[in-house]
């Protein structure tokens, strides 16, 4: 088989602004909780590699964990296949650490999702360990067994408003995308006031 030029130019091209925008780990497929251990070794591995302190390193792991069993989880309620895969993507740019995830939702779960995310970033850190806790106490179990624990611990562990975009397909699907941001200096700015 003879390698299609045009092709591996556009491949190359888009290599060159993933590295060009800090994206070092890419996944386009189905998530299994396979992959998520995999990519949570390969996430480790290069965090100690540019010797991220301890905090850091355990923030963005937990953000990237969160993410992907999200899109794990919510995958589920679909029986096509093309609704089980999913995009991850993480990298770092200007010392801030960013995960995007992207999968596809059928429209009408729109509102749903949109609804949970506001509810999210309009809490203060105070109110999301609330919510936290009475999730756990309460310990109501959602349809897709998270028990709406996911973006709470998102935006509990980032201390940032959790960013979100829908791109449609067609009539029934959207591309739903979210993104996570771990800034290093934030929690240290924010250790310096309680001392």
């Amino acid at each position: 088989m003879e390698i299609d030029r045009v092709f591996m130019q556009s491949v190359l091209s888009l290599y060159d602004e993933l590295a060009t925008n800090g994206i070092y780990i890419v996944y386009i497929g189905k998530f299994t909780q396979r992959i998520t251990s995999m990519f949570s070794a390969m996430l480790e591995e290069e965090l100690e590699k540019h010797s991220e302190d301890k905090k850091t390193r355990k923030r963005v792991y937990h953000a990237m964990v969160e993410t992907m069993q999200n899109i794990q989880r919510h995958a589920e309620e679909y029986s096509e296949e093309v609704f089980s895969n999913g995009l991850f993507m993480i990298g770092k740019r200007d010392k801030i650490f960013y995960i995007i995830t992207s999968n596809k939702i059928s429209v009408s779960s729109k509102e749903k999702v949109v609804l949970a995310i506001d509810k999210v970033n309009n809490c203060t850190r105070e109110e999301l360990n609330e919510m936290y806790k009475k999730q756990l106490k309460d310990g109501k179990i959602g349809e897709h067994g998270g028990a709406g624990l996911g973006l709470i611990d998102i935006a509990r562990k980032t201390e940032n408003k959790i960013e979100y975009l829908f791109l449609p397909i067609n009539f029934t699907e959207e591309y739903f995308v979210l993104k996570a941001e771990v800034d290093p200096n934030k929690f240290h700015l924010s250790e310096d006031k309680l001392r």
